[in-house]
Order: structure tokens, then C-alpha cells, then sequence
């Protein structure tokens, strides 16, 4: 297992991560895993033993079951692993069982300890944007969790590029704890973090971990064009996610992505985790696996090396449009390329047809 730093810190993380959105089985969450405890635990060994050392939860999972069972799973085993969770999204009905205000981010904070039988957080994400809640409220809140011992680290997740950057200058202004790291959504299907999100990143030293990498069952390979989709898949389910613009498109991707698997004799999921651990600013990927074989398939990405042919042709044929001001700047302004937005400045420039 290879290690990167997170971002700016000094915090070696493995290049996969273990996600936990499908331990737990409380109302929506059930159809797409309800792992308990023995099977998370099982899980659990297979990857750090594997070199995974870090496992990804969240209080809205299974509204805290996840936690419950992720803390019961690793117990004895709290020291050998980074433990990251999430505040932010509703978890209850009151006016403040969700957001990003001090009190909700304290008191979630407190709950998910409780629930992970742990006295701290490696890694702590506000899991989205909170519109009515002042940022400098929220970290201030964080900041008095890592005073406290209670958060080592912090970080974002689904944050626009301009939430970031005002985020980030708002902690340095005030000298508070700034994020180190963020959480996004990105697949060969869904590229739209290119625009604004991993060039932000980027030109502030944020580290990039990818949340469900095969577009939560999308391209695990058993969803495919004029074929039905199996029950057993997320995607075989009511589960509203991902949002898909262009299915012909995303079914272009899934046979390109198939062709290149036969080729080597591999899964359709390997070739999506192997293309994504090589693009820009990636540190590394959270995965999710709900039997051994998928988390031992998930895991020999790492070995997969795709040729420059195949990078290419999968990169060609998902590329997104050069939208305004990209399509200007490509025309306009090449001459002095920002290092942040150089990685995908060829791409945009493809897709006007140069």
C-alpha cells in the first residue's frame, strides 16, 4: 500500500480508504448494505491488513449506526487506525438536529465519540455547506475541538470551489484551524470537480480523497446498457444517487471501461480506482465493499497499471465541455497557465476541437 501526505499536514494516509455508508441497516440506509458488526469487523481486518489505515464514517449513516457498529468493529484495534467522521447533514427532526452551527458541530461531535468508543476524531469533515450558519461560527467550533483534543484534523466535503477558498482565508484570517483535506465526488462518469473544486484544492495544498469511486455502484460493471440492473446493487435499488445528465454517455464510459478490464484480464471496478488514483491531485480514494470479494477485488487496484493508450482513451471519451470562462481562457489566455488549472487545461482544450 502506497501512503500520501494529507494536504499540508504531516499525516501519512493510505491511498484507499475503508468507507462505512453501508454498515447498518436504519430506514433508507438498509438497502444498500445493513453490514453488522461481525461482518464490518471482517472488513475491517482485510483492509488494514491489506495497509489501509484509515476507515471513514459519517453520524448520518445509518443515523449513527454505522458509528455504533464501526466502534464496536474496531474495538482493540482503535490505535492501529485513522478514524475520520462527519457533522453537518440532518439527523432528526428538531430545527437543530442538523447544520453547521457551534451547537449542532459540538454536540454531534460529543454523540459520535459516544457512539465510536473513542475519545477522539483523526479527521473530522463538515459533510456540506451550511448556507445560514456564519463560517466563522463553524470553525470556530472546530477549532475549539482540536484545542480540546477531541479533533486531530479537518477537513470538507461537497463544497463548491468559492466555499473553500472562503473557508480557508476566513480560518487564516482569524488564526483558526484551517481544513487540510477534502472529500468530493469523482468518477470517469462525474468530472465536474475539474472546474473549480480540485484546481482549488490544488493551489491550496488541500488533500483530495474521493468518495464512492465507482459512482455508488454505477460502474461496478453490472449496470450496462439495454441490460436490467441486478436488485442485489445499489443501483438495482430506490437509492436516488448518483445524479446521471447523459446516461448514453455514462453507458459509453461503462463500455470503454469494460473493454479496457478484458484487456487485462481484470474488473470493471479495478480500471475505474486505477484511472482515478491517477489524476491531478488526488490523494487517494474512500471505498466501500459489502462482501470480502468486492473489498479484495477494490483493494488489487492498487497493482493495476493502465497503459498510456487506455489512460488516454477512457480521459478522451469522459471529458466534460470547456463551459465559459474556460473555453476564453483556452482561446485567450494560455500563454501563462495557473499550475492549480494546468492538469486539465488540455482536456478543455480537446473538447473545443484543438
Amino acid at each position: 500500500m502506497e501512503y500520501r501526505t494529507l494536504g499540508r499536514s504531516g499525516l501519512k494516509v493510505s491511498r484507499l480508504v475503508l468507507g462505512t455508508l453501508n454498515v447498518g441497516a436504519r430506514e433508507q440506509f438498509a438497502q444498500i448494505g445493513g453490514l453488522g458488526a461481525d461482518e464490518a469487523r471482517r472488513l475491517f481486518d482485510i483492509a488494514l491488513d491489506a495497509g489501509v489505515n484509515m476507515i471513514d464514517t459519517a453520524n448520518m449513516y445509518s443515523f449513527g449506526q454505522a458509528e455504533e457498529i464501526t466502534g464496536e468493529a474496531l474495538r482493540g484495534r482503535r490505535d492501529d487506525v485513522l478514524l475520520a467522521s462527519k457533522v453537518r447533514m440532518q439527523v432528526g427532526e428538531g430545527p437543530n438536529e442538523g447544520g453547521a452551527s457551534a451547537y449542532s458541530v459540538l454536540r454531534e461531535v460529543e454523540r459520535s465519540l459516544r457512539r465510536l468508543q473513542t475519545d477522539h476524531l483523526d479527521l473530522l469533515y463538515l459533510h456540506q455547506w451550511d448556507g445560514q450558519t456564519p463560517v466563522e461560527e463553524t470553525l470556530t467550533a472546530l477549532d475549539r475541538l482540536v484545542a480540546d483534543g477531541k479533533v486531530r484534523y479537518v477537513g470538507l466535503s461537497n463544497f463548491n470551489g468559492w466555499q473553500i477558498m472562503k473557508t480557508l482565508y476566513t480560518a487564516r484570517l482569524h488564526g483558526l484551524t484551517a481544513p487540510v483535506a477534502q472529500q468530493v465526488y469523482y468518477t470517469p462518469e462525474a468530472r465536474e470537480a475539474e472546474y473549480e473544486i480540485l484546481p482549488a484544492a490544488l493551489d491550496q495544498g488541500l488533500g483530495t480523497l474521493v468518495w464512492s469511486p465507482l459512482g455508488e455502484g454505477l460502474l461496478s460493471g453490472k449496470v450496462r446498457r439495454g441490460q436490467p440492473v441486478p436488485s442485489t446493487t445499489r443501483q438495482g435499488t430506490d437509492w436516488p444517487e448518483p445524479h446521471v445528465v447523459d446516461k448514453e454517455r455514462a453507458y459509453d464510459i461503462i463500455e470503454c471501461l469494460a473493454k479496457i478490464a478484458e484487456a487485462h484480464g481484470t474488473s470493471v471496478p479495478r480500471v475505474v480506482l486505477a484511472w482515478l488514483l491517477g489524476r491531478p491531485g488526488v490523494t487517494g480514494l474512500v471505498i466501500g465493499a459489502r462482501t470480502e470479494e468486492q473489498l479484495r477485488d477494490d483493494l488489487a487496484a492498487t497493482e493495476l497499471r493502465l497503459t498510456e493508450d487506455e489512460t488516454a482513451r477512457l480521459t478522451e471519451l469522459s471529458q466534460l465541455p470547456a463551459y465559459y470562462p474556460y473555453w476564453h481562457r483556452v482561446l485567450n489566455a494560455s500563454d501563462r497557465p495557473d499550475p492549480a488549472e494546468a492538469p486539465f487545461l488540455d482536456g478543455w482544450k480537446r473538447a473545443m476541437g484543438g
